[in-house]
């Protein structure tokens, strides 16, 4: 392909509106909006051109986005299929280890994105401070990624309502129909339409995992219907910890490491804050903040999570294990409806599933808005068509939304088997893209840690510092290799081709991309001295002046401000 077809030439700099006091005079004179853009840009004609994105999500907007704003079918669903390959104890450690993995990847995300909250973010940080090929490379992975994701989520959200009676006789294609315009008129029209969205999704499901917690506890001691105090019963028979592809010890850590590969794919879209770090208020103040909740999201909601169903039932329990097998929609295949089930309580699996179609669906609403902005990262690079850039008045990039939203027609292939076939392998294609995004964010801060260094940054002067760095962010980058190269164990024995391109085909992707721009723009490996660790940094350090202190008036608001 000629190099003419890619309309990706930077865009030109003008001194006085990228220095800092251009910078701070457009903040002034033009607003936070367009003060930002020019001062990134360095042009304050194409600023205003092409417009750029709005600070509208309110603090509460990514306190809980953070908390459980990508919280999907994963943890209501997949985690069950996990439980019944590796056991109660095998499953609380998988997902307790993968867990701080993630939350040191987090760390060194959100320091990051409170030195520069840019939208997208991620594509920008590795092309700033690493190889522009490895800004190509993730951009271009995540932006797929997230656009196969929603297909996913919508597809699991019509097979969801299909749980109840009056909806199996409804073609599957009308339910898929209803949820793309759904999730559409939530990110095209404004984004604190998107925010509030977000907000109200993961309402519901904060409070339905800290509910089926506190069920899990009241049944586990016997205050259940049957009264049978449960205990730690099923950690002795049939046991704590499951062999899989194996027996004896050997068999019970193959087990185990299988739950690090399944609570690897549930974390995924943790670092959704960090995306939308460039349309939130007073970033230097909300995303440190909303980074520490991971901490509290991953011990509430999955580790206790994934404890209280390890209680409830045992890894063979048929109704689940023929749930999983025969392929059985929505939530009969969830262990907390097995668990339900056999606690004599009715009413809840309706409600549960509800919950699971509303996460399904929020999970579709999140990768939309993440897919877009990784999309108007990439057209910030240089590495996406400029046209691409173009936001409307109310700080949307509409044509980014409508290129992503284009992928959701891929969902209607799940509805026929032949073409669900060819559905599932465009799937298959991104089943590590996550651990690629979160090797890449380890990378890149390893490279910003030493850029700071290198420039005279003194990092106690930072807004927020992750701790023990970089040894948390190597040790971060060693766990998700780990995890890449190991995932696919289970296809030697005996060999499996079909699961092994399932397991591995995303690490010649992702190595493709990085090597075709590498090549096509012969980009190289940046020094600490050369990574630009600045552009963009004047206006925002003009903005915080703007953005009101919130002070609570009484003990409520207190209580609020703290958790949102």
């Amino acid at each position: 392909m000629e190099k003419e077809a890619y309309n990706v030439a930077p865009l030109e700099k003008h001194s006085d509106e990228s220095s800092p006091n251009g910078a701070a005079r457009i903040v002034e004179e033009k607003g936070i909006r367009l003060g930002e853009a020019a001062d990134l840009y360095g042009d304050l004609q194409a600023a205003e051109e092409y417009g750029y994105v709005h600070r509208g999500l309110k603090s509460r907007h990514i306190q809980f986005i953070a908390l459980g704003g990508t919280i999907g079918t994963g943890l209501f669903l997949g985690i069950g299929r996990a439980f019944t390959k590796a056991g109660p104890l095998s499953i609380l450690l998988g997902y307790t280890f993968t867990g701080v993995a993630v939350y040191a990847m987090m760390m060194s995300l959100g320091e990051m994105a409170t030195w520069l909250p840019l939208p997208g973010a991620i594509p920008q940080f590795c092309a700033r401070y690493v190889d522009g090929a490895m800004g190509f490379a993730v951009g271009w992975n995540n932006w797929y990624n997230s656009a196969i994701t929603l297909c996913a989520e919508i597809s699991a959200a019509a097979v969801v309502i299909q749980f109840w009676n009056g909806a199996q006789d409804i073609n599957v294609a009308a339910w898929i129909s209803l949820i793309i315009v759904l999730v559409i008129c939530l990110n095209i029209f404004a984004v604190a339409i998107y925010g509030e969205a977000e907000f109200c999704f993961a309402s519901i499901k904060i409070i339905t995992i800290v509910g089926l917690i506190i069920f899990a506890f009241i049944i586990d001691l016997g205050g259940g219907p049957t009264r049978d105090r449960l205990g730690f019963r099923y950690w002795n028979n049939p046991g704590a910890m499951k062999a899989y592809k194996g027996t004896g010890s050997a068999g019970r850590f193959l087990g185990l490491f299988s739950t690090l590969v399944n609570a690897a794919f549930s974390y995924g879209g943790v670092e959704m804050v960090a995306v939308a770090a460039g349309e939130a208020e007073n970033p230097r103040y909300n995303i440190p903040k909303a980074v520490r909740r991971v901490f509290w999201r991953i011990l509430f909601f999955y580790v206790l999570g994934s404890l209280a169903i390890g209680v409830l039932i045992p890894y063979n329990e048929p109704r689940l294990l023929g749930a999983i097998k025969d392929g059985d929609p929505g939530g009969a295949a969830s262990p907390w409806v097995i668990a339900v089930y056999r606690a004599g309580v009715p009413v809840l699996p309706s409600i549960i599933n509800a919950v699971i179609l509303t996460s399904a669906t929020s999970s579709a609403n999140a990768f939309l808005f993440t897919g877009s902005r990784y999309l108007y990262a990439l057209a910030q690079n240089g590495q996406a068509p400029r046209f691409l850039l173009k936001c409307s008045k109310r700080g949307v990039p509409y044509y980014c939304i409508a290129v992503t939203a284009s992928i959701s027609l891929l969902t209607y292939m799940s509805c026929s088997s032949g073409a669900n076939v060819v559905f599932e392998w465009f799937q298959n294609l991104v089943t590590i893209a996550n651990l690629f995004t979160w090797m890449s964010v380890s990378i890149a801060y390893i490279k910003f840690h030493a850029a700071l260094k290198a420039q005279n940054v003194d990092r106690s002067t930072l807004v927020f510092r992750s701790p023990f760095q970089p040894y948390t962010a190597w040790f971060s980058l060693f766990f998700f290799a780990m995890i890449t190269f190991f995932n696919g164990f289970y296809v030697f024995g005996p060999f499996d081709v079909n699961s092994f391109v399932t397991a591995y085909v995303g690490i010649p992707i992702y190595f493709a991309l990085y090597a075709f721009w590498k090549i096509f723009k012969r980009t190289k490996w940046l020094s600490p001295e050369e990574a630009d660790i600045f552009t963009g940094k004047a206006a925002l350090d003009a903005a915080d002046a703007h953005w009101p202190v919130r002070v609570p008036r009484n003990t409520v608001e207190r209580i609020w401000f703290w958790i949102a």
